[in-house]
C-alpha cells in the first residue's frame, strides 16, 4: 500500500477539497498528500478553521523551493516525508503503577502521519 497519495488521480490544483477522508478507517491514505500537509498546519487553537492561510503558506512555500532547487516541490515535500518519518517508538507497558517504556515499530501510514 502506498500512503502518499501524489499520483494523477489525487494531483488537485488547490489543496482544499472539503474531502470526508476520516469517516472510514485508512480513508485518510486516499487524501492528497499536500492537503494532508495544509491540514496539519491548522493546529493549535489561533489556526483552527484557517485553511485559506495555510493554502497561502503552502503556495509560497512551493514557490520559494522551486526557485532555490529548481527541483519540483511536491518531490521536496515526498522526500521530507519519507526521510523524517521515525521508524521507531516507545508504548507504555505496566500494570499497577510501574509504567516501563517498550520500544516498538511504527506502522507505515503513522510514519506519514506524524
Amino acid at each position: 500500500q502506498d500512503y502518499i497519495a501524489v499520483k494523477e488521480k489525487y494531483a488537485k490544483y488547490l489543496p482544499h477539497s472539503a474531502g470526508r477522508y476520516a469517516a472510514k478507517r485508512f480513508r485518510k491514505a486516499q487524501c492528497p498528500i499536500v492537503e494532508r500537509l495544509t491540514n496539519s498546519m491548522m493546529m493549535h487553537g489561533r489556526n483552527n478553521g484557517k485553511k485559506l492561510m495555510t493554502v497561502r503558506i503552502v503556495k509560497h512555500a512551493f514557490e520559494i523551493i522551486h526557485l532555490l532547487t529548481g527541483e519540483n516541490p511536491l518531490q521536496v515535500l515526498v522526500n521530507a516525508i519519507i526521510n523524517s518519518g521515525p521508524r521507531e517508538d516507545s508504548t507504555r507497558i505496566g500494570r499497577a503503577g510501574t509504567v516501563r517504556r517498550q520500544a516498538v515499530d511504527v506502522s507505515p501510514l503513522r510514519r506519514v502521519n506524524q
